[in-house]
Order: structure tokens, then C-alpha cells, then sequence
């Protein structure tokens, strides 16, 4: 039976992200369900022009929800219907990120107190650099952990028979909740897209030799 040793590396190589991921809609109650689609259809209508004439493309656009319910006032005694909310969603990626303040602003303008936005990820969607960057950390590491243990073995290391690698970060966006509020304050806030972490995790398996 061939001895062996088993080690763990890790690379971790941080970068900007290129991409900010956001869910923006309109959410309204009308009297009449058919009031209700159809001012929430011209909307989101808009919502999809202004996002076009801002830069954001076709492809970048994709509905996320889209409901109606009766919704209701309850007082102690009973409820009395108020009227029929609809809500329409859109999950929207913006690739300029220097306009995406901008971006924001104009959609919160557009649908005025019935636009919503659920939350704010940014993401690096052309990680292959800094995979390449981390995987080279990751093996780096590894082959330093299996050296000192081999020496301290008295051994000498042999080939890698067997490796396994796990990807972390870098294209799963990170979320940010925010409130209405901030929402409108989007023309005087700037986005911060921070930095993502691409994390490489090897497991490798060494020969020892004699």
C-alpha cells in the first residue's frame, strides 16, 4: 500500500465587483382588481423603459414576481376590504456600476410612492483572473503544508494522486437590504460596491516516498 499525505491550501484573492443585482417593482391597491392591474401594467411598463434608456439591456431584465390579493383593514370587530394589491417585480442587473445611483433614482421617480426595492447584491461576474490568481495561493499551500510535514516524516514528497477543489464568493452576490426611505435619497447617496473575496479551498493527496 502506497503511503500517502493528505493536506489542505486555501488562495483568497479579492476584487471589485462588476455587477450590482437589484429587485425593483411597483406594489399598488385599487378598488377594483382591473383598476389595479392595469395601473400596475403601465408602470412596470414605464419601470422597463426608463431601466432601457438608462443603459441596462433586454437580457438584464427578468420578472421575478407577480401577484394579486384582496387586501384588507382589520379592526377589532371586522374587516372591511380595501381594495386589490397588485405587485410586479423585476430582478434587474446593472453592468455600470458608476450609473447605478442614477439607475435607481430615475425608477424610484418614475413610480413614485408605489415603487418598491427589495435588496442590493453585488457580484463578480468575470472572476476567471482571480480564480486562476487563488487556485496558484491554494496550491501554494498545499504543497508547503505536504513539504514541512514530509521532512518532518523524514520522507521525501512525492506526486499529487488525487485533488479536490471547492470555489467560494466572487460571482454569488452579496445582498443589502434597504428601506423606502433610502431609496429616495438615491440621488444624493452614492453606492459603495465594496470588494468580494474569490476563496479556493484545494484538498490534495501526496505520495511519500522513501
Amino acid at each position: 500500500m502506497k503511503r500517502k499525505i493528505v493536506v489542505s491550501g486555501r488562495g483568497e484573492v479579492r476584487g471589485r465587483p462588476d455587477v450590482m443585482t437589484v429587485q425593483v417593482g411597483v406594489s399598488l391597491v385599487r378598488e377594483t382588481v382591473g383598476v389595479a392591474a392595469t395601473e400596475a401594467a403601465s408602470l412596470a411598463a414605464e419601470l422597463v423603459h426608463v431601466l432601457q434608456f438608462s443603459g441596462v439591456e433586454s437580457d438584464d431584465i427578468q420578472t421575478a414576481n407577480y401577484s394579486i390579493h384582496p387586501e384588507y383593514e382589520h379592526t377589532a370587530h371586522r374587516q372591511r376590504l380595501v381594495g386589490y394589491r397588485v405587485t410586479n417585480a423585476l430582478v434587474v442587473k446593472i453592468r455600470d456600476l458608476e450609473q447605478s445611483g442614477a439607475v435607481l433614482d430615475a425608477v424610484a421617480s418614475v413610480a413614485g410612492d408605489d415603487v418598491t426595492m427589495g435588496g442590493v447584491g453585488f457580484e463578480i461576474e468575470d472572476d476567471a483572473e482571480l480564480v486562476t490568481a487563488a487556485r496558484e495561493q491554494a496550491w501554494n499551500d498545499a504543497v508547503a503544508k505536504a513539504r514541512q510535514l514530509a521532512d518532518l516524516a523524514g520522507l521525501e514528497l512525492g506526486n499529487a494522486i488525487s485533488i479536490e477543489e471547492t470555489v467560494a464568493g466572487g460571482g454569488h452576490p452579496v445582498a443589502r437590504a434597504f428601506a423606502m426611505d433610502e431609496a429616495v435619497a438615491f440621488q444624493s447617496t452614492p453606492i459603495e460596491t465594496g470588494s468580494r473575496a474569490v476563496i479556493i479551498d484545494l484538498r490534495v493527496a501526496f505520495q511519500l516516498l522513501d
